[in-house]
């Protein structure tokens, strides 16, 4: 590329910004490789070096994963992925397993001012709200309200929703061409409402943690925004709040 001639940052950095287009387009789907870096090298017109600058860039932000021996891949999302990227929650010994999660509310709904807000939309626009409630060994210990932009996620259904085979992400990648890439967080101490506190069979008045996260696809594009309660009786959460 004529334009890529100046310094090294800049230009693996507009690299990696074109990978990703690319990937936003679905010129690769998740879960296929991408090609070689002596290709991507002679495409672009730069040193291979600086093509593997830009790969490990996205490799880090979780967009590209390496398999040695293989190449690398887009990322998808997958139960093991869920666990260890962005569920944090674990038993008090550390143990941690992946959680049965059942959906208990779907309704569609106008945005209010916060959700709104995280997701970089209008009060009033439309959208969907769904119910989770996450297990551990057979006991309630989260409840989920996660809110999705209806003109991200046209024609999403509580049929779907029940019926889908994998991770909810990855019913974003498949069905709607979405991959979330990382997640921003913020943590609190909260009472939870009185039918969330009914849900986890929490004494009245016991606090609870509150998560609010935001997730993100390609080009840091909101496209979920969701609050959580965890009741930390015999569970923690442990892990990077931003990823």
């Amino acid at each position: 590329m004529a334009s890529m001639t100046s310094m090294d940052g800049p230009v693996y950095r507009e690299i990696a910004r074109s990978i990703t287009q690319r990937l936003e387009l679905g010129a690769w789907k998740p879960g296929e490789a991408i090609p070689s870096e002596t290709r991507l090298k002679e495409e672009f017109g730069v040193a291979i070096g600086t093509v593997r600058k830009a790969v490990d860039e996205l490799v880090a932000q979780g967009i590209l994963l390496r398999q040695q021996g293989r190449g690398t891949f887009v990322a998808t999302h997958n139960r093991e992925r869920q666990l260890f990227r962005y569920f944090h929650i674990e038993r008090q010994d550390g143990y941690k397993e992946y959680p049965e999660v059942k959906l208990t509310g779907f309704e569609r709904i106008r945005l209010g001012r916060e959700a709104a807000d995280k997701l970089a939309l209008h009060e009033g626009d439309r959208a969907v709200r769904l119910r989770n409630t996450l297990s551990l060994e057979g006991r309630a210990m989260m409840i989920e309200d996660i809110t999705l932009p209806e003109a991200l996620f046209p024609r999403m259904t509580e049929k779907k929703l029940r019926e889908r085979p994998n991770t909810l992400y990855k019913l974003y990648q498949d069905d709607y061409r979405i991959s979330v890439v990382r997640t921003a967080q913020r943590l609190s101490a909260g009472v939870a409402p009185r039918d969330v506190a009914r849900l986890l069979d929490l004494p009245a008045g016991l606090p609870v943690l509150v998560i609010r996260r935001v997730a993100y696809a390609y080009h840091d594009k909101p496209v979920e925004f969701r609050v959580s309660y965890v009741d930390t009786r015999a569970h923690d959460y442990v892990g990077d709040t931003h990823r």
